[in-house]
C-alpha cells in the first residue's frame, strides 16, 4: 500500500511539474502580460513556414525590459491599430527568451500568411547588426522543438519577412544571416 501511495504521489508531482514547464521554453503570454491572447482560431498544424521578422523597437536584455518592450508592442498594436491583440507569433528577447504572442494561433504578421504561417519576431533593430548570441540560439532551440513537438512539419520553409511583404524587416544583417540557415528558402513564391 505504501508503494502504491508512493507511486500515486510521483506521478502528481510529475504530473504537476510538466503542466508548469512551458513547452518548448516559451514564455506564455498571460505570464508576460497579465492576460491571455484574444486569438482564438488555432493554426492548422504542423505549419510548414516561418516568417522571420524584426520588430524595430529597442532591443532587451533582461526579463524585465523583454517583457516591457512586448506589453509596448501588444499595446500599440491593441489600442492604437485596433487589432485582435498582438500581432506576432512569437517574441524573441536578447535575453535568450521566447515570448509567446499569438502563438500557435492565427496572429497578424504577414497580410496574406497568416492563417498558414508563424511569425518570429526578433525584438530590435537588425538592419545593420544582429541579434545576440543568445537570442540566436534561443529562435534556433524553439525551432527545433517545434519540430519535435510536431507544431513545425520537418521540412518547413523559412523565409524573411521582405520575401513576403514590402518591408526591410528582418534587416538586412539577420536576412543576410538567415539564409544560411537550414530550411531557408530563396523563392518564397513556391512555399
Amino acid at each position: 500500500m505504501a508503494v502504491l501511495n508512493l507511486m500515486f504521489l510521483l506521478f502528481v508531482i510529475s504530473s504537476t511539474k510538466a503542466a508548469t514547464v512551458p513547452e518548448c521554453n516559451v514564455v506564455p503570454i498571460a505570464q508576460w502580460s497579465g492576460s491571455e491572447s484574444n486569438r482564438k482560431i488555432d493554426l492548422p498544424k504542423p505549419v510548414n513556414l516561418v516568417i522571420i521578422q524584426h520588430t524595430v523597437s529597442q532591443e532587451c536584455y533582461t526579463d524585465e525590459d523583454c517583457e516591457r518592450i512586448a506589453n509596448g508592442i501588444r499595446n500599440y498594436l491593441m489600442e492604437f491599430l485596433n487589432y485582435d491583440d498582438i500581432g506576432q507569433s512569437f517574441l524573441i528577447g536578447g535575453n535568450g527568451k521566447v515570448y509567446e504572442g499569438a502563438g500557435w494561433r492565427v496572429g497578424a504578421h504577414t497580410r496574406g500568411y497568416n492563417e498558414r504561417s508563424i511569425g518570429l519576431s526578433f525584438m530590435g533593430d537588425f538592419r545593420d547588426k544582429l541579434p545576440t548570441p543568445q537570442a540566436l540560439q534561443a529562435a534556433q532551440d524553439f525551432l527545433n522543438c517545434a519540430v519535435y513537438k510536431n507544431h513545425l512539419g520537418m521540412n518547413y520553409s523559412l523565409v524573411g519577412h521582405q520575401q513576403v511583404a514590402f518591408t526591410l524587416s528582418p534587416g538586412a544583417a539577420l536576412q543576410n544571416l538567415i539564409q544560411s540557415w537550414p530550411h531557408w528558402v530563396k523563392d518564397a513564391s513556391q512555399v
